[in-house]
């Protein structure tokens, strides 16, 4: 029963994750499954730790197991097997190790890429690449562990923080985000790019701020973007009419998965949570991979949303100085009596 049982929910957790981004490795399972907790895996990516293996909460039987699960769900599912390299997000970028004993065999699972059949060439060959170099802008005092100096950023490397100079990193140069051609254009020019990431607080999250480049691509990029500037800014312009269609029939699809979640839900009311929550760019629950494949549960949290800020006290809450976490409790019960009441 128990074998059974940590089958299921392998094949859950495969499932979910497919769904969310069309591709599944080892490392999603184990994180989905509460065995891997995101801040170590972030501390093996960056070389601090000599195998992932080291930091798996759970007996070495139920791994091989739930691996092996996977690769039988993986099959019988049709998927496509993509290896991928795994090295270190630090200067030296070392080959990143999985296991203890670095068995072949072993090692290959964790690298393997499961990819959705329908996925574009462009799409899997992307997968297969090896991640950025990351440089950080610091939001606290630090000091170079090499040289003792400081700036304003920072790379990772196992031993602790380095300046760029230290990090041979020195003689590239900042490009600010905004301009997409620009930022691709030079990266490819350059012998050696990192992309620049910070801490956002109120997200919680790394947010990218541009690239590192050397000077000499960037300036060849800039010309290369002013001299088909008219042929971009016609594109672009193409697209946008093209998004603006899609948008519109992604809202309206949305709004239908509300109606039919919800029954009761006002007709207006409905389309209006749909555009609200299906804006693009706007990082709310409608624009995830799980909102876009109009996810049950990420209709509901849109729906529950609306009702959080449009029927209950909520905002006041938040207004008065009340915690978030603390106002969402307050308000629970109000907010589960309309989806009841929406939905029955």
């Amino acid at each position: 029963m128990a074998g059974s049982n940590l089958e299921q929910r392998v094949e859950d957790a495969a499932e979910a994750v497919l769904k969310a981004q069309r591709y599944v490795s080892a490392i999603d399972i184990l994180l989905r499954l509460g065995w891997l907790a995101p801040p170590h895996v972030h501390q093996w990516r960056y070389g601090g730790l000599d195998s992932l293996e080291d930091v798996i909460q759970t007996n070495p039987d139920k791994v091989a197991a739930a691996l092996a699960t996977f690769q039988r769900w993986a099959h019988d599912r049709g998927l496509t097997a993509l290896e991928v390299d795994y090295v270190t997000q630090t200067r030296d970028r070392r080959a990143l190790r999985f296991t203890e004993d670095g068995d072949d065999a072993i090692e290959r699972v964790y690298r393997t890429h499961w990819v959705s059949p329908d996925l574009d060439k462009r799409t899997i060959e992307r997968q297969s690449k090896p991640p950025d170099l990351v440089v950080i802008v610091a939001t606290r005092d630090w000091t170079c562990t090499s040289c003792g100096d400081t700036g304003d950023i920072l790379s990772m490397d196992d031993a602790g923080p380095l300046c760029l100079g230290c990090a041979d990193l020195g003689h590239l140069e900042f490009l600010p985000a905004g301009d997409a051609a620009l930022t691709r254009r030079a990266k490819k020019a350059s012998g050696l790019s990192a992309v620049v990431v910070k801490w956002s607080r109120t997200r919680k999250r790394y947010e990218r701020q541009g690239i590192l480049a050397e000077p000499e691509a960037i300036e060849r990029a800039e010309q290369e973007c002013l001299s088909d500037a008219d042929a971009r800014a016609r594109r672009r312009e193409r697209d946008q009419v093209r998004r603006a269609d899609e948008d519109v029939r992604f809202q309206a699809d949305f709004a239908v998965a509300i109606s039919e979640q919800f029954p009761h839900c006002p007709a207006g009311r409905a389309e209006a949570i749909a555009r609200h929550a299906a804006t693009r760019g706007s990082g709310r629950v409608g624009r995830s991979a799980a909102g876009r494949a109009l996810d049950p549960d990420a209709v509901r949290l849109a729906v529950a949303a609306s009702i959080r800020h449009e029927d209950t006290d909520y905002d006041d809450l938040l207004m008065s100085g009340v915690d978030r976490d603390t106002a969402r409790a307050r308000v629970y019960d109000s907010v589960q009596a309309v989806l009841d009441a929406w939905r029955s």
